[in-house]
């Protein structure tokens, strides 16, 4: 992709133009964001709407493919009031959607986890903080006859709240108008272990509810059995719930399913059976979307996560993974077995950094954000390295718009610093290399001859700087222009297709 010294002036002042505007509309109450040193010297193209529905892709299936068959990296920040209202006050303040879609969008985002809850209220003193949300809406109506534990009319399973379902449609759509895949969250699983007074809270709780629900079949009042498949009729109601969901956003083009945030490890023969009550009953439906499972908190394994039946999978930091490779620091590159979603929420809790992001884009997987956003649910909004964090995941899918991302695989081996991501091909190649700690790194261009053109980009400061291109067909060492963590980037002028 070499290109000459005129077209480079122009896309730098572009890219400081649209850099500077972008700063400007980051001033905003809902997320401060530190100013970067040095604007991207490749503008972004204007956002598309979502191309979908997406499928695993059929020859490199690290990844998702879109409608046209292109090859999608999915990036982004998720944050939990972002279809379930909450709040210190009964009824919670109504989230900003059109705010929160406007600060992932200005970051350069394609994709948010949409959360729901289960749950009236959410103590956070299961999250190391002390608070009290009042959370709504939830699917089902509060209908009575007879007051819930919370005063409240009690809810009837069988009939379902039209705010709720609105708002989901509502919401998907218009994320879907601004370019971002959506995974719609079906059930959660973390509070009922978690949140002191979760199961008082639930609507299954038998004095919640009219229909003669008790999803605490075993008496010790945690309830944890409504995600285990202990009571049909439990069983039953999910399941029509999730019939409602499907046909409510079911025809929309940027739709993922997630089963369940973090259940416990005993939730795993329901979480298959959702998962293929999911595909059966899109079997006959027009569009049929990937459905996703995740980790398993607390002391869940990986492999329930491989060896089942979901298409997409987001693992925690360790487990099952040989010593001294993690999600977190060491990613295992990608093998295609399931499209990886490595979610700072299941490998830290909130937590994060910018090696992170290009560490798993270089390894094969699909990197995404756990944001405390405005501070309003969990107050760790301050942290320094957030704002670089999300910067990075847009970089990220940035670079990946520029590459034929289906060709592209995880050679680690080509690189001495360890994390590649390329199309080590003849004519028509493409090198992506993370170098951790900056300095010299070596790349094995042996399979690649040709003059190759070489641009560095500084994931601090978001500067391109191209340099002086390389012949191929050997071991080549290279140098960044500039102190620090580094990317490289190599190509013999391929064009995404």
């Amino acid at each position: 992709m070499a290109r000459g010294g005129v077209a480079w002036a122009v896309l730098a002042a572009v890219g400081c133009v649209l850099a500077a505007l972008a700063a400007a509309a980051a001033a905003t109450p809902q997320a401060p964001e530190a100013p970067r040193a040095e604007a991207p010297a490749v503008a972004e193209p204007p956002q598309a709407p979502a191309s979908g529905p997406l499928r695993v892709h059929p020859r490199n299936p690290r990844y998702f493919a879109d409608a046209d068959g292109r090859a999608v990296l999915l990036v982004g920040s998720h944050t939990w009031p972002s279809l379930v209202d909450m709040g210190p006050t009964d009824p919670p303040p109504t989230f900003d959607f059109d705010a929160y879609l406007a600060f992932c969008r200005r970051h350069g985002h394609n994709f948010i986890r949409l959360w729901t809850w289960e749950h009236t209220t959410w103590d956070t003193r299961g999250n190391r903080e002390n608070r009290r949300h009042h959370c709504s809406p939830l699917p089902y109506a509060r209908t009575g006859p007879g007051e819930a534990l919370d005063g409240k009319p009690r809810f009837d399973l069988a009939t379902y709240d039209p705010e709720y379902f609105t708002r989901l449609r509502t919401r998907v759509e218009k994320a879907g108008r601004a370019g971002f895949y959506v995974s719609v969250m079906l059930f959660e699983g973390w509070a009922m272990q978690r949140s002191p007074g979760a199961w008082e809270s639930h609507p299954f709780h038998p004095k919640n509810n009219v229909n003669n629900i008790n999803g605490d079949t075993d008496g010790d009042g945690n309830g944890l059995e409504v995600h285990e498949l202990a009571d049909p009729k439990v069983t039953a109601v999910q399941e029509a719930y999730v019939r409602k969901v499907i046909d409510t956003v079911g025809d929309l083009d940027n739709v993922l399913y997630e089963i369940s945030n973090e259940n416990h490890i005993e939730s795993t023969k329901w979480q298959y059976h959702m998962i293929d009550f999911i595909h059966a009953y899109e079997k006959a439906r027009p569009k049929q979307r990937p459905v996703g499972m995740t980790f398993q908190y607390k002391g869940g394994s990986n492999r329930a996560l491989f060896d089942g039946p979901a298409d997409w999978v987001s693992p925690n930091p360790t487990s099952d993974l040989p010593k001294g490779v993690s999600y977190r620091d060491n990613p295992p590159p990608a093998d295609g077995r399931k499209v990886v979603l490595s979610d700072t929420d299941h490998l830290w809790g909130i937590g994060g950094n910018v090696a992170w992001v290009w560490k798993s884009f270089t390894r094969g997987h699909n990197p995404i954000f756990m944001d405390p956003y405005d501070g309003a649910v969990l107050d760790q909004r301050q942290a320094d390295a957030w704002p670089a964090v999300r910067r990075a995941m847009g970089d990220a899918l940035r670079y990946a718009r520029r590459v034929r991302l289906a060709d592209m695989t995880p050679e680690g081996a080509l690189a001495s610093s360890g994390y590649g991501l390329a199309h080590a091909a003849a004519n028509d190649a493409a090198y992506l290399v993370y170098l951790p700690n900056g300095g010299e790194v070596w790349v094995d261009l042996s399979r690649s001859p040709g003059r190759l053109a070489v641009e560095w980009f500084d994931p601090k400061t978001g500067k391109v700087q191209p340099a002086e291109a390389v012949e191929g067909g050997a071991r080549r060492t290279f140098t960044p222009p500039f102190a620090g963590d580094a990317v490289l980037f190599l190509t013999h002028g391929s064009r995404p297709q």
